[in-house]
């Protein structure tokens, strides 16, 4: 695909940026074991899924069948849903957040971690693009409903990648608890992620970060503070209506919502649904549909991104 080579072309702009450090391969060989251990633990529900997440689940498999995830944030179908590197709108993200009051915090948020090796942003190689992409939603999460950061106890994300935010979360509030909901074999990848972090991290809601692929676990969910967070970037817009709903009674459990989206994905149209949503809720919630002022696609899909953002009018 065209879209492959660009990213690939893309990468060598950072060819000149310094190294990751090397990761503990004592720790390593740890963390790959209990991987492999429990990789055939839970099945994947395919019908949960649209076509382009079971694609990528049975090559994420794959790749942790064969164990060579040392350096999972260089594969391009991992890119390609969790790690964007060297795009020109995260420059005008990243001096967004430069021109924040709240720059000292956020160029620390921004210090990229060496697990995954991952691609280091050619215009600000302490960082890499996707946490400055990260760090920027949180700067508009904040923004938006006048909060900070550090209030925030509780947070629930769906489709939580390889476990960034989560990680970045882990910096703000050292006593986060974190539930991180995907597929389980994704779950893997962020325990390998979060483990190189040196967090809680597990499969029972006894971790601070827990991880969660079964649905039936998250119908007793109860969040754990009244400053709780639903978060889910590009995720929830990407799963089929039906499974999507399944989740409303989690999001309003919430008392902050941060959803991103794009207009539309396969065959549905997100605008229209988030639009249905925030009408559903509104008699609870403050909530803004927000147009992404950077993110517009790319030169071959060019298609508007939004922010669903809500807070609570009484908790």
């Amino acid at each position: 695909m065209i879209s492959n080579i660009i990213r690939k072309l893309n990468s060598y702009l950072s060819i000149w940026c310094k190294k990751n450090k090397p990761l503990n391969t004592i720790k390593d060989s740890i963390i790959k074991k209990y991987i492999k251990d429990n990789i055939g633990k839970n099945k994947i529900i395919r019908k949960n899924l649209k076509k382009t997440h079971n694609i990528f689940n049975r090559k994420l498999y794959s790749l942790l069948q064969r164990n060579d995830i040392k350096n999972f944030l260089r594969e391009n179908f991992i890119q390609k849903m969790f790690f964007l590197h060297n795009r020109f709108f995260v420059y005008s993200e990243l001096n967004n957040l430069r021109k924040n009051k709240e720059w000292p915090t956020y160029k620390k948020l921004i210090e990229e971690e060496p697990t995954g090796n991952p691609i280091r942003y050619f215009l600000y190689p302490n960082s890499s693009g996707n946490r400055i992409n990260h760090v920027y939603h949180l700067s508009v999460l904040s923004k938006e409903l006048n909060i900070t950061l550090t209030k925030i106890k509780t947070v629930f994300e769906f489709g939580a990648g390889y476990g960034c935010m989560a990680q970045i979360f882990s910096k703000i509030n050292h006593k986060i608890n974190y539930t991180c909901f995907d597929t389980h074999y994704v779950n893997l990848l962020q325990y390998y992620y979060l483990k190189h972090s040196n967090l809680d991290v597990g499969f029972s809601n006894k971790n601070n970060f827990n991880l969660i692929s079964n649905l039936k676990k998250i119908k007793n969910y109860k969040k754990k503070s009244s400053k709780s967070l639903f978060i889910a970037n590009w995720s929830l817009s990407e799963t089929p209506i039906n499974f999507r709903k399944k989740f409303e009674p989690i999001i309003v459990k919430n008392h902050f919502i941060f959803i991103s989206f794009q207009e539309s994905f396969e065959d549905i149209d997100n605008l229209k649904y988030f639009q249905k949503l925030k009408s559903k809720i509104s008699n609870r919630y403050n909530v803004k549909i927000l147009k992404n002022k950077f993110y517009t696609g790319n030169i071959i899909n060019k298609h508007n991104h939004y922010f669903f953002v809500g807070k609570k009018i009484k908790d």
